[in-house]
């Protein structure tokens, strides 16, 4: 991680889609990953934008009887309108119409023809009308002919081609000499792969007899340059390339191209080309992340399952939905989006934990100290309790530095998750509601302060997460609203005594849904009554309906540990099953599971989960398994015991 600057970006998106989960995702993680480098003193450069030539602007525009310029400009209010919706944080909004963008690109262009890097030839092969590329055997699936698809025609025409073969062998070195470069690994080994076949040049234009709405070839004028030859120089023009040397200096190389891993081949093969015959030095990571799934199934316009981000910010508000998407998916992995997780996930961590510890803070604060912070001594930490809350607060800010380093942001949540339920547990060892009945009120000014203290270095830790919601929360505590900064983690004691504290309406409003009520009937005091009128049974002669009773010495001869899943794949055969390479401690194991019907095999790639480590060996389909994984079911739905935060493989499950 640079500790002089941070340039982060998202792909610039097509202007005429309709902004769905998977802009919002890549573009709320680029503002998380800025928010989060600002926070830690770091300048940062975000950008972001719309890319706004091509067929389809054409065709719309002619079916509107408007102009492709009116076009564009009607629809990228639709990505500003929800950037500002999301509280996006964008330093530039590039728009690849903008004249700096077109110059920069026809000078990259004559540039490169003036050296022979791009030459005139006859194409005569496959085009796929749709994508709007042309199509050749090695890029379709194994035993497809180009053919046998849809929208893909037979094509011959005269075009410009930029020598990206040339180019091969440099970049297959680059790539293995810097395996920082694509991330995560897998998608670095994708690449790799590709390069394996002999690479083709690009062809980077098209005839305006066929395409008219792009930036014309300088050295050509009867010709366009095609998308991604404009698109990819957004990153380069729109911090300055070739208009202010000073400011491209600074921010050149990106720190991290954030894309989906449907556009990694274009951001890994032709993109570092480019920048290679143009001498500029490439990007240092592009990171690939996953998709977002509805259940198991990819989202599609065609299967109407496409998660509509408006219609989440107005029905839950705009910091959970950004919460959620963030902790949900493991960079790199796919992710399952439901509304039923949304749901389970923002009642547990944020309306019970979060918001649950707010609200009993602040009440207290209200009822014991006239709704002020309470004045401590400057030695409070010196105890046991109050030094062991700080010391686990300062690990979660540890932790947290580290996930943005390692791009594991969903770990380093769990781990600020994990320290405010310490504060809870904080509070219910010291009981202030008993210490208030004391004459001496010391005792309870020092647990209401230490605790609004490590609440405080929460609400900045989630601030890059959630900023509107953890103003709010600053401020029930008496903080101002300002942005938390880098030096406010590691100080104790900003709060300031006699500071006014609020009891602000429920930060995050518990959600009522048939998901969470599932089979609830009565209310917790009925249901109390209710049992209370049944007999009770001895404590020995409790057990569940059909289960058998094990004494306390064979349930120790199970030894449970945790395994971080390595490698998955199907078992040609079985439908049920995977075969998993699990790491526990130094020990590589294989290990079937009946789980394909719920997982796929690459959503499990760097899980942790319990395995039982002590189990026979057995022979499951003709494959060998050395363990079994844990998991809870109900009806048709199951999921693995998976570990809440951060720990090594090995470790015993007690």
């Amino acid at each position: 991680m640079s500790t002089t600057k941070f340039y982060v970006t998202t792909p610039i998106y097509y202007v005429n889609d309709k902004p769905h989960i998977g802009h919002a995702y890549t573009t709320i993680l680029a503002d998380v990953l800025a928010r989060y480098h600002r926070l830690l003193g770091h300048p940062t450069f975000f950008l972001t934008g719309t890319d706004e030539h091509g067929l389809k602007v054409q065709q719309a525009a002619e079916k509107a009887g408007i102009t492709p310029q009116e076009q564009a400009d009607n629809t990228v209010v639709r990505f500003r309108d929800l950037w500002e919706k999301l509280e996006i944080t964008n330093d530039h909004f590039i728009r690849t119409t903008d004249d700096y963008h077109k110059k920069v690109v026809q000078d990259i262009l004559q540039d490169l023809f003036d050296r022979d890097e791009i030459y005139k030839a006859e194409y005569d092969g496959w085009y796929d009308v749709t994508s709007e590329t042309f199509v050749t055997e090695k890029d379709l699936p194994e035993g497809q002919k180009p053919e046998d698809l849809p929208n893909v025609t037979r094509i011959k025409e005269t075009n410009y081609f930029f020598r990206m073969s040339k180019y091969q062998d440099w970049l297959i070195q680059h790539i293995n000499d810097n395996p920082e470069f694509i991330q995560p690994d897998f998608r670095r080994n994708e690449t790799l792969g590709f390069l394996r076949q002999p690479l083709n040049d690009l062809c980077i234009s098209r005839p305006k007899n066929r395409l008219n709405w792009g930036i014309d070839l300088p050295f050509d004028r009867d010709f366009v340059c095609y998308v991604w030859f404009d698109a990819l120089i957004n990153y380069i023009s729109g911090i300055g390339y070739q208009q202010d040397d000073k400011t491209f200096r600074k921010w050149w190389p990106a720190d991290y191209h954030l894309i989906g891993k449907d556009i990694l081949t274009t951001h890994t093969v032709y993109w570092p080309t480019m920048l290679k015959a143009a001498d500029i030095p490439l990007p240092r990571t592009v990171f690939a992340h996953g998709w977002w799934l509805s259940g198991k199934t990819k989202m599609s316009k065609s299967l109407g399952n496409v998660v509509n981000p408006m219609d989440m910010i107005d029905r839950y508000g705009v910091d959970p939905f950004r919460y959620f998407l963030i902790a949900e998916m493991s960079l790199g992995q796919d992710a399952s989006f439901t509304e039923e997780a949304f749901v389970r996930r923002y009642n547990s961590d944020l309306a019970n934990d979060l918001g649950n510890l707010l609200s009993r803070l602040t009440n207290m604060i209200t009822r014991y100290c006239d709704a002020k912070i309470p004045n401590v001594s400057k030695n409070v930490l010196k105890d046991d309790a109050e030094k062991e809350l700080w010391d686990a607060v300062q690990t979660a800010v540890e932790k947290m530095e580290a996930s943005v380093e390692r791009m594991r942001l969903d770990l380093g949540i769990a781990d600020v998750l994990n320290a405010i339920r310490g504060i809870n547990r904080y509070l219910e060892m010291k009981q202030p509601w008993t210490q208030a009945r004391e004459e001496d009120k010391a005792p309870l000014h020092t647990t209401l302060y230490c605790a609004a203290e490590a609440l405080r270095v929460m609400a900045a830790l989630l601030y890059p997460v959630m900023p509107g919601k953890m103003t709010a929360l600053r401020e029930a505590l008496g903080l101002s609203a300002g942005e938390p900064d880098t030096e406010r983690l590691r100080k104790w004691g900003l709060i300031k005594a006699g500071a006014a504290a609020n009891k602000p309406a429920a930060l995050f409003p518990r959600i009522e849904d048939a998901i969470e009520t599932e089979s609830k009937t009565m209310t917790d005091e009925n249901a109390e009554k209710k049992t209370s009128d049944k007999p009770t049974a001895a404590p020995a002669e409790k057990k569940p309906e059909g289960v058998a009773l094990i004494s306390f010495e064979d349930f120790m001869m199970m030894d449970l540990r945790t395994g971080k899943i390595l490698e998955a794949g199907k078992i040609e055969g079985a439908d049920k099953l995977l075969r998993l390479q699990v790491m526990i401690g130094s020990e590589k194991r294989q290990v079937v599971a009946g789980i394909a019907q719920h997982y796929d095999a690459d959503q499990l790639i760097g899980k942790t989960v319990v395995v039982v480590a002590n189990l026979k060996p057995a022979t499951i389909r003709g494959v060998e398994s050395h363990g079994m994984l844990l998991a809870a079911s109900k009806g048709e739905s199951l999921r693995l015991v998976t570990i809440d935060g951060e720990i090594s493989s090995g470790a015993k499950v007690k």
